[in-house]
């Protein structure tokens, strides 16, 4: 088992409820709540170590599954729902009872991101026991710890709930779950026979069986994909930083999206827009780009005169080629009795379509573009 070191989040030492008697007769949790944030793709013994570190300090886990409700992708190839069998496929079941596992989307905001982590907590919180306003049964509101391991740049989470308890985890037996995926989209059965001491018996079946599919095909091709497009970057004097433009074009409660013709994200709905050239600007490049890729027949004037809202979205992780900052524009287009403008894909577009806002699937949009969507949406009615 790991060690953990626990303390409190605002002075070093952390204040436990009151214990009757009879509690620490049973050997009573010190957490009533512990909180465990992760992708867990795959799921692997350190993941499971550090689960098993949580149960022993608290009465209930809950466990949010980052990158949910997105498209399968060569990093986050497993969704939410498979996710949760493997972690739950791990556990006896009369500890199951004692695990929930809940999604949790990317927001690219943090603010955003807490209040989310927040409510799935409190959820919970209400659901086994009484809600924190009023406090447990002997008056003192229920303690809830966040686990973890400082491992890289995904865990500054870990500071920003000063409201909870820490309890800081080593990285037991050194596991990362990127290098076994990696493994596995590059050969999967030598990887699982390689791993096989670091995966939990029914992960190791799940991925076996995941990789007779045609998804494990698609993302190992991308995988691939993704490898060469990096090495052809390694000698570069510094780390490249790629610049694109994205619109967001709206009528009448639709966004115009394309399917996207090649890698990576092969097959998948996203915004039209691309590189911005050499010797473009950001605004020309997103028109350019729009009417390669859909041959939108709107005058360029009008496309410009329409644009509502424009955002630049610079997350360092947005996209898997490497650092992509992309600057969109939403257009709004203004109803006509002709309907809406003929559109259809061209470029690296394989199709455009107009597709009603309310039935975008998250799960077959291309990297962030959901979000972005989203936020420009929000942006041009404020």
């Amino acid at each position: 088992m790991c060690s953990a070191t626990v303390s409190g989040r605002e002075s070093g030492t952390l204040s436990l409820p009151k214990k009757t008697a009879a509690d620490r007769a049973q050997g009573a949790s010190a957490f009533d709540f512990m909180v465990f944030v992760g992708r867990f793709r795959p799921f692997h013994l350190g993941h499971l170590t550090v689960m098993r570190q949580a149960l022993s300090l608290g009465r209930h886990l809950i466990v949010l599954v980052g990158s949910s409700r997105q498209a399968r992708s060569h990093r986050n190839p497993f969704r939410f729902e498979e996710v949760r069998s493997c972690i739950l496929g791990a556990f006896p079941p009369e500890e199951c009872g004692r695990i929930t596992v809940l999604p949790l989307i990317d927001r690219y905001n943090d603010l955003e991101w807490i209040r989310d982590v927040q409510a799935a907590v409190h959820g919970v919180v209400v659901q086994h026991h009484r809600p924190a306003a009023q406090g447990s049964a002997d008056g003192s509101p229920p303690l809830v710890g966040l686990i973890g391991h400082s491992k890289d740049h995904s865990s500054y989470y870990l500071r920003m709930f000063p409201q909870w308890g820490a309890v800081e985890c080593e990285n037991c037996r050194g596991l990362s779950a990127t290098p076994i995926r990696d493994a596995y989209f590059a050969d999967a059965a030598a990887a699982l026979e390689t791993w096989k001491d670091a995966l939990p018996a029914n992960v190791a079946a799940f991925m076996a069986e995941f990789a007779s599919t045609g998804e494990y095909r698609r993302l190992a091709e991308e995988s691939a994909y993704i490898a060469k497009y990096r090495a052809g970057w390694a000698d570069a004097p510094y780390p490249p930083t790629f610049l694109t433009a994205d619109a967001v074009v709206v009528l009448s409660g639709h966004v115009l999206l394309v399917e996207r013709r090649g890698l990576p994200g092969r097959g998948l709905l996203a915004l039209p827009g691309g590189f911005v050239g050499q010797h473009e600007r950001i605004k020309d490049a997103m028109i350019r780009e729009l009417r390669e890729e859909t041959r939108l027949k709107v005058p360029a004037g009008f496309l410009e005169g329409g644009i509502r809202a424009s955002q630049i979205f610079d997350h360092p992780y947005r996209s898997s080629r490497g650092r992509t900052v992309t600057q969109a524009f939403l257009i709004q287009l203004k109803a006509t009795d002709e309907g809406f403008p003929k559109v259809r894909g061209g470029d690296d577009a394989r199709s455009a379509r107009w597709m009603p806002i309310a039935e975008i699937d998250p799960e077959r949009m291309f990297e962030d573009h959901f979000h972005i969507i989203q936020t420009l949406i929000a942006l041009s009615n404020s």
